[in-house]
């Protein structure tokens, strides 16, 4: 069983397929969503991939190219596409919208099935593959005066597009690629105030994806030599987009320091200086959707839960259950399109020995 049929999901469904498993009875993948695209669907309408095609694929096929004035960037809907494409290529039958809402012991035997329920629908399974990625929880930090500011908050995971927010005045908090992007595309259109806990790290212009996906494999191959690397936080935050180097341009990529609080008209800072606003966007990440597993009372570290097995995804108290996609801590890069594959590979041939 998988649960999830975003990207983490269908690379490790590709890859029990290709060991032999049959996709639709002994292999099964549950997604949320009532369409294919996983996360990718419900992201803000401007946002572009760092790199071109070549190098954000999933495995087995690579992403048709996308050719236009952003070096062959694709959009959203490009990655979308792609996903749907890549779904029926291989046959996967996904099945939705089944949102998963337990996975549990049938009893005490080590050996037995795992139950996975969702609305309406009971399955048991030998092995369960856990891949919900992290969009459905996004991190809300908490400020005083949240409750009292009388203008209108919104994650980065509720963002859609410049226009809503015209001839306002807006707050951005954030120091990573959602933030310097959504920033890039509010300012042109709002007076936008730029809020982050340290100064922003922004890669050269020259360092896209394509240097990020290399340098994301050394490290892979580094950790698995036993050899310390810094990856990609080594080089920095914020890849220089095209958006966000016009923003540049603009001089709007200033930054202030965090705010102490919110105001009912606004923002605060610790030393009395404030700021008016009409919204606050808060780019400030996401957190493991894992609740579907809080039956199996599994501890947690940090909000993780521990993993290790030949395939680093295996939870170390549940041997029948793996976790996919949610990060370096199932995987280095495991979290993006073209790092997962390594992951999925290594939990398919734990799961069937091939």
């Amino acid at each position: 069983m998988v649960i999830g049929g975003g990207q983490a999901g269908l690379a490790t469904a590709f890859y029990l397929r290709r060991a032999g498993l049959v996709p639709g009875s002994e292999l099964v993948v549950l997604d949320a969503a009532d369409r294919p695209g996983g996360a990718w669907r419900r992201m803000w309408d401007g946002l572009r991939l760092f790199s071109p095609a070549g190098y954000s694929s999933l495995p087995g096929w690579m992403m048709p190219p996308w050719d236009d004035a952003t070096r062959g960037f694709p959009p959203r809907d490009h990655v979308v596409e792609y996903l749907t494409r890549y779904e029926e290529r291989y046959d996967l039958k996904v099945s939705r919208p089944y949102r998963v809402e337990s996975v549990c012991r049938v009893d005490d035997d080590p050996g037995g099935p795992l139950l996975v329920e969702a609305d309406g629908l009971a399955l048991s399974a030998r092995a369960v593959v856990s891949a919900t990625g992290t969009w459905d929880r996004p991190f809300w930090p908490t400020y005083p005066g949240m409750r009292a500011f009388r203008g209108r908050q919104l994650h980065a995971s509720g963002y859609r597009a410049p226009g809503e927010f015209a001839g306002q005045r807006v707050v951005v908090v954030g120091g990573g690629n959602s933030a310097a992007q959504i920033l890039a595309e509010v300012s042109t259109v709002a007076e936008t105030t730029w809020v982050t806990t340290r100064p922003p790290r922004f890669l050269p212009d020259d360092v896209d994806g394509r240097v990020l996906f290399a340098t994301a494999r050394a490290r892979i191959e580094a950790l698995e030599q036993g050899r310390e690397h810094a990856g990609v936080a080594g080089l920095g935050d914020i890849v220089m987009v095209a958006s966000v180097k016009d923003a540049r341009e603009r001089g709007v990529l200033h930054a202030q320091p965090k705010f102490t609080r919110l105001t009912a008209d606004g923002v605060a800072w610790a030393d009395g200086t404030t700021l008016a606003c009409d919204a606050v966007i808060w780019c400030t990440g996401f957190r493991p959707a894992l609740r579907h597993l809080r039956p199996l009372g599994l501890r947690t570290r940090g909000g993780h839960i521990p993993v290790g097995g030949a395939s680093s995804t295996q939870s170390l108290e549940e041997p029948r259950l793996h976790l996919v996609g949610y990060g370096d801590w199932t995987g280095p890069a495991s979290a993006t399109l073209a790092g997962v594959g390594p992951s999925a590979r290594a939990v398919a041939r734990e799961l069937t020995g091939r």
